[in-house]
């Protein structure tokens, strides 16, 4: 079975405080722009536009068919937020995009990523395979977060929160409503709201 390194690379602005960690892209096939949460059926885009702008659509790209790719780097290297996966290379058990279908052969290199974000104190994942994936590489003592709540952990010498939030895929059942009141709630938590 063929093993899949990740192919793009981390979006790390210096000016990051938050971490945000996904589990892995979909296949290529599904992509409508080369960045991350690429599926136009994916959701984590409506979801920040609902938050921070009242607009499901804000950066979704005319026509309706992709997403705006310019305007999202920009959005978040203005806000401080990083985005990449917890693994960097899986094989697809079925070959498709599901987390549970997903083997993670190698996790992120997670102190080398930390490493380009000096302000980083808040690490954030975005479903089941991505938080599991993360505490195994947290001291054995970290507790799982809760959605939409968080732990503590000490890691390469920083301290960190690790919050847990609802997946963004459509796969996962609850309304794009709920999802983005469970975000907005967690990015005026953590003061980017």
């Amino acid at each position: 079975m063929t093993i899949e390194t990740h192919p793009l690379p981390p979006f790390t602005p210096p000016n990051a405080k938050l971490l945000m960690l996904g589990s892995f892209p979909p296949p290529r096939a599904r992509w409508k722009m080369e960045f991350y949460y690429p599926n136009f059926q994916n959701d984590m885009w409506r979801i920040f536009g609902l938050v921070f702008f009242g607009d499901k659509d804000y950066f979704v790209a005319e026509g309706g068919k992709a997403f705006r790719e310019t305007l999202l780097r920009e959005f978040l290297a203005d806000k401080g937020i990083g985005v990449y996966d917890t693994a960097y290379q899986v094989r697809r058990l079925q070959g498709n995009a599901s987390d549970k279908f997903l083997e993670v052969v190698e996790a992120v290199d997670l102190a080398a990523l930390l490493d380009k974000m000096p302000l980083c104190r808040t690490v954030m994942t975005t479903g089941e395979l991505a938080t599991d994936t993360l505490l195994s590489l947290m001291p054995s003592e970290t507790a799982k977060p809760k959605i939409g709540a968080y732990s503590e952990a000490v890691f390469s010498d920083r301290h960190l929160r690790l919050y847990r939030l609802p997946s963004s895929s459509r796969a996962y059942p609850l309304a794009l409503e709920k999802k983005a009141a469970a975000y907005g709630a967690f990015f005026a938590e953590i003061g980017l709201l």
